[in-house]
């Protein structure tokens, strides 16, 4: 959908989030009017990322980056959150981090899962020095920012914070969220 305006796009590392929980935010902010970018492909091919993917990040007003047990495994998703800080510091750009059952600290400290993840990148010599430096900041930078926190036993159900999420999102895109109750069916229907 290139020339197109997303006003959200969602980065989330597909095999961790996909078929649950991104799939019900991508549901619940598509119900609500938000154009929303979610990339679909299970395995990219090539070694950049495409010009359509950098084009959803930089068009749209809000990231969401979905932050996984392996959200740092993947160079594709460290390369859209350092898109998504390098866009944030250009043009404002709002980011809403969400740590999906992973602690903020491991995320802005590159401690745990995330340490290691990117220690297998640096091993590996996946990408050049700039590029991981600027990887290791966007993480320090996000992981810092006021987000939501689901974790392990934790009492909130994903989707009552898919709902405060999406609720937030139409706040910062200043629009009304029309909620049609089952009372008022009953009443159109009379």
């Amino acid at each position: 959908m290139e020339g197109c305006g997303y006003e959200v796009f969602l980065s989330f590392r597909g095999p961790d989030t996909r078929m649950a929980f991104t799939y019900h935010l991508y549901t619940r902010l598509t119900d609500a009017g938000v154009h929303t970018y979610k990339d679909d492909e299970d395995l990219r091919v090539g070694e950049e990322i495409g010009p359509n993917l950098l084009g959803a990040i930089e068009q749209s007003k809000i990231s969401i980056p979905i932050f996984s047990k392996n959200y740092a495994s993947s160079k594709w998703c460290l390369k859209e959150l350092a898109q998504m800080v390098e866009c944030w510091k250009r043009k404002g750009q709002v980011i809403m981090p969400i740590f999906y059952y992973v602690e903020p600290s491991e995320v802005r400290y590159q401690t745990g899962g995330y340490g290691e993840a990117l220690l297998v990148h640096e091993n590996k010599k996946r990408v050049d020095d700039e590029s991981f430096r600027k990887w290791r900041a966007a993480l320090s930078e996000v992981g810092g920012l006021k987000g939501w926190n689901i974790e392990n036993g934790a009492n909130r159900h994903e989707g009552q914070l898919i709902k405060e999420v999406v609720t937030k999102v139409l706040s910062e895109l200043k629009k009304a969220y029309l909620v049609v109750s089952d009372f008022w069916l009953v009443l159109t229907n009379l």
